[in-house]
């Protein structure tokens, strides 16, 4: 029973820091998170430059992390990302964020794991699309946080559709090398990378002491190792907690260092994309 308790206490008093920071970030970031903006305050602003799509999933991270961690940390980048722009003259408004990820056999097995099909993805986005156009909006950032999330086919899509709206991509995970900032070479999911970039953002949405090792099985073909071709993996097949790279190694301050190496050049870009008339002028 004392065990029990004090298991209790541990957890309101997460959930109690969790909330303080949820209302802290709702404050500090309702100008430019239209899941908190007001009316009064939107339609005051002049012109919005172009807005932001967090897209992420909901998908088990290993033990230690939220099902919705691809969401979490896609959306703290997005807010950090269009505060800065705003301070060199850009409007951005960051769009409520798509929990909806493509997930892998073997994944959607997971209770509570939703595998989205690129059809609905594809008419989540077009609408999206199509309401930003009516309001005079024409360029959109999807920031991805879910590496199964393949956009590059609808992006063509609706530039046939579309031709005068623009629609560009982002991974904020993928175009820093991980070298020098994390340790594990191995690290695709839930790992060292994710870990500490949560424990950055979120410290309390993360539990450590569930964490598994993150051990993993490769393909027996080596051509699919070596990228030589490509077939998803059997999420069942190839690890055990869900996870692919070792988290243990991982702190906030990695995280802290990592993204502030990411965010200056997502905020240049998005300075760049929302001033420039033309990708190519």
């Amino acid at each position: 029973m004392r065990d029990l308790m004090l298991v209790l206490r541990s957890t309101r008093r997460e959930l109690q820091a969790y909330n303080l920071k949820q209302i802290n970030q709702i404050q500090m970031y309702s100008k430019y998170d239209i899941t908190t903006a007001k009316w009064g305050n939107v339609s005051k602003v002049k012109q919005y430059h172009l807005a932001i799509l967090p897209w992420g999933s909901t998908e088990p991270h290993n033990r230690h992390l939220p099902y919705c961690t691809d969401m979490l940390t896609v959306q703290a980048i997005a807010f950090e990302v269009a505060e800065a722009a705003a301070k060199q003259g850009v409007n951005v408004m960051v769009l409520p964020g798509i929990p909806l990820g493509s997930q892998n056999p073997g994944q959607i097995q997971l209770p509570f794991c939703i595998h989205a099909t690129q059809q609905t993805q594809m008419c989540v986005l077009r609408d999206v699309v199509n309401s930003l156009k009516h309001q005079g909006i024409n360029k959109l950032l999807i920031m991805s946080g879910h590496g199964g999330n393949i956009f590059k086919g609808m992006i063509r899509d609706l530039a046939m559709e579309e031709p005068s709206f623009t629609i560009c991509h982002n991974e904020w995970f993928a175009f820093i090398p991980r070298a020098g900032f994390f340790e594990e070479k191995d690290d695709d999911h839930a790992g060292e990378q994710e870990t500490s970039v949560m424990l950055h953002y979120y410290p309390e949405l993360v539990d450590m002491k569930l964490a598994g090792e993150g051990k993993f099985k490769r393909f027996a073909i080596e051509g699919l190792n070596k990228k030589v071709a490509w077939a998803p993996r059997d999420w069942a097949k190839t690890t055990q907690d869900t996870g692919v790279g070792n988290p243990l190694k991982a702190t906030a301050a990695k995280g802290a260092a990592y993204m502030k190496a990411v965010l200056p050049q997502i905020v240049k870009f998005v300075v760049d994309f929302a001033k420039k008339k033309d990708l190519y002028d």
